[in-house]
């Protein structure tokens, strides 16, 4: 594996090093895929089952310690991309430097003598005021006129017919489903995908059970359904969230944000067939990513409510 060549003279541009810094981060993730094709080979040559090679015949204790080594292994690498995206993520968000401040120009020249004001004009003489009219006489006060007839006062008519009930409102059913996660687990994306397991804060209504891992919710009943999910993660990832329905993505509850971001949320209504099955899960578009979910508190959650 080759390494990046630095220039020989310690001036280089501020664009020059970050595109340095970039290039370490990408024979970075080069050499996590070369340990991770070897250990595969690995696995592969004591199974026997590596091409070309046959490898010894190995015990069950010498395929668990192997088996034991990769997982450590695997463990390293995801942290170690972890930490790389975190270096990538500084370098494309690096501030921009201004340039410095250009000389200061001359001053313009003053503008001419300002022209000599006149003296004011003289106040002219106040008119005098007019005599005031004399008021005219009060009118006569006019007679009042005769008063109106009272009118009848009419009978009460008969009581209307009572009106058409109304419609009834939306049904919520009984059957519905939350589950969280509140232990802060970390989701490796080997295969570019994992389901987010949800062990906690579990109320489930009859027709509606988990797997024994917690990742995937058989729902009995048929019918509509309002599903919605959140996901908070520690760190802002280039991670997507979707619900899976019977194995199958559901394009509606698709989140694949265009930058980084650390909440995923998302709600859909669909109409669900008899014990279909409901997962909650996390996706990387490269194939690779880790999220660890937020400890102590709602680092992911999941609700099914039927409607009808």
């Amino acid at each position: 594996m080759s390494q990046p060549t630095f220039p020989p003279s310690p001036e280089i541009t501020r664009a020059e090093a970050i595109d340095l810094l970039l290039s370490s981060v990408a024979m970075e993730e080069l050499g996590l895929s070369h340990i991770i094709n070897a250990e595969g080979e690995k696995l592969q040559f004591i199974l026997g089952t590596l091409p070309g090679l046959t490898g010894g015949n190995a015990t069950l204790e010498d395929v668990l310690r192997a088996n034991g080594s990769v997982r450590d292994l695997l463990e390293s690498a995801s942290q170690n991309t972890i930490l790389l995206h975190a270096k990538m993520a500084s370098a494309f968000n690096a501030p921009v430097i201004p340039g410095a401040t250009g000389a200061t120009g001359a001053t313009g020249p003053t503008a001419g003598p300002i022209g000599i004001t006149g003296p004011a004009g003289g106040t002219g003489p106040t008119g005098a005021t007019g005599a005031t009219g004399a008021d005219g006489p009060v009118g006569a006060t006019g007679a009042n006129g005769p008063s109106g007839a009272t009118g009848g006062v009419g009978d009460t008519g008969p009581e209307g017919p009572t009106g058409p009930e109304g419609a009834s409102g939306p049904n919520l059913t009984t059957t519905n489903a939350f589950a969280a996660n509140t232990v802060g687990s970390t989701i490796v994306l080997i295969l570019g995908t994992a389901s987010v397991p949800l062990p906690n804060s579990q109320l489930l209504t009859p027709g509606i059970a988990p797997n024994g891992t917690n990742t995937v919710f058989t729902v009995g009943p048929a019918g509509r359904y309002r599903i919605s999910y959140h996901i908070n993660t520690t760190l802002a990832l280039g991670l997507g969230a979707r619900l899976m329905i019977n194995g199958v993505e559901n394009e509606a509850s698709r989140l694949l944000p265009a930058v980084n971001t650390s909440t995923y949320s998302n709600e859909i209504e669909v109409d669900l067939t008899t014990s279909s099955t409901v997962a909650l899960q996390m996706f990387s578009p490269l194939g690779l990513g880790t999220a660890i979910l937020l400890p102590g508190s709602c680092g992911a959650s999941l609700t099914i409510i039927r409607l009808s």
